[in-house]
């Protein structure tokens, strides 16, 4: 098919894996070190709206070596163009899916896969310090019903507390700064439809493989794009249907919110203000981005409009952040697909007070030396998947 896009294996040893009882059981794992724990090759599976992103990686002597990786559009299959957003049905997903698999020359049947963050509510309840660790899993699902808009029989629900901050120098010697409660436990919390978990299991079964797990794929990307950043960090996941905001702290979501404007937005603008189809202002977009076209004077300023809104509601979302937490942040990671925006940093220095980089999540894996420049330049489109490749080695 020519819209996929395709690497040849490197090498060829895969060792199937057992299912889990619970998918969602350690939604929340650390951030290990890949030199720990017993699997020897894991794939992991990113279904977008747009596309599906396969990476598998092996361990070798206490490292991760990148095997393989492909990703394929899924427009085609709705008959719409490479980039459109889609809402396929489980046939055409399974269609798709084994096709990147048989392409991409992944011959392993266990996986792991991630659950779009649409399927999901993210967010944090505040508890009293007194509360013992025992009542938490009791006590978690009653609050988060004030949260979620749906019957909590219709959710699985996991939480993570999060670690306390400690008060810095200059916190400690300003009797002006506000300081964090220290009578509040703050517990992250997800809950996942189980219906999206049921999808999802049903199209990995019906390609004949097995899931380990299912992650939701904001914990994916964070996997593959941080280091060992203890500041407060931001991250921008990039997509084609929505812009996903992560401020993480110690490893951890401190908050989470989504903007319901992606790539896709911006190239059906392109395509209804040029009167183009939408391939071409897809190629267009990808081509010559903010930057501009000489021929097309107007296409930066179209393309800017998008930018302009998703950052302005990012610096409110930043800004509600410092006023609850007195935290400001350090830097702004990029990721996704559409972070790969010719222009895009540049705009993003004049909007941001904070350092900004664009993941590179591949540095994580070793990978022959011929590969290095195109891995970079295509890694943030493969976070969520190589994101959960690396949780299922560790």
């Amino acid at each position: 098919m020519s819209n996929m896009v395709f690497k040849k294996r490197i090498c060829a040893i895969i060792l199937a894996q057992s299912k889990m009882d619970n998918p969602l059981k350690n939604l929340f794992s650390s951030f290990r070190k890949i030199a720990s724990g017993s699997e020897n090759s894991a794939i992991g599976i990113d279904i977008g709206s747009s596309a599906i992103k396969v990476v598998e990686i092996k361990k070798k002597g206490g490292k991760a070596v990148l095997e393989t990786y492909g990703a394929i559009a899924l427009g085609p299959y709705a008959d719409l163009d490479a980039g459109c957003v889609t809402n396929l049905p489980i046939e055409k997903v399974i269609l798709a899916l084994q096709e990147v698999l048989k392409q991409s020359g992944v011959t392993g049947t266990s996986l792991a896969l991630s659950i779009p963050v649409q399927s999901s509510l993210v967010f944090t309840l505040e508890l009293p310090a007194q509360i013992q660790s025992a009542e938490i899993a009791t006590i978690v699902p009653t609050e988060a019903r004030k949260y979620i808009p749906v019957p909590i029989t219709e959710v699985s629900i996991d939480y993570f507390i999060l670690p306390k901050k400690e008060s810095s120098f200059e916190e400690m010697n300003n009797a002006d700064l506000p300081l964090e409660p220290a009578d509040k436990i703050n517990v992250l919390v997800v809950a996942t439809q189980n219906d999206a978990v049921a999808r999802y299991r049903s199209i990995v079964s019906q390609c004949g493989l097995t899931a380990s797990f299912f992650e939701i794929e904001i914990f994916s990307s964070i996997r593959a794009n941080f280091e060992h950043e203890l500041s407060p960090v931001l991250l921008i996941d990039f997509g084609a249907s929505r812009t996903k905001l992560s401020i993480v702290e110690f490893g951890m979501v401190k908050s989470y919110h989504t903007i319901d404007r992606g790539g896709a937005d911006i190239s059906n603008s392109i395509s209804k203000s040029l009167s183009i189809p939408f391939s071409e202002a897809e190629k267009m977009k990808k081509d010559f981005g903010l930057f501009g076209n000489p021929a097309e004077k107007s296409l930066a300023d179209i393309i800017k409009i998008h930018i302009d809104y998703i950052f302005s509601e990012t610096n409110n979302v930043l800004l509600g952040y410092e006023k609850k937490y007195n935290r400001t942040i350090s830097k702004v990671i990029f990721t996704g697909g559409g972070s790969l925006l010719k222009g895009l940093k540049e705009v993003a220095v004049n909007n941001f007070r904070a350092e900004i980089e664009t993941g590179h999540p591949f540095s994580k894996v070793n990978a022959p030396a011929f590969l290095e420049k195109v891995l970079e330049t295509m890694g943030p489109e493969f976070a969520v998947a190589l994101g959960l490749a690396l949780r299922k080695l560790q």
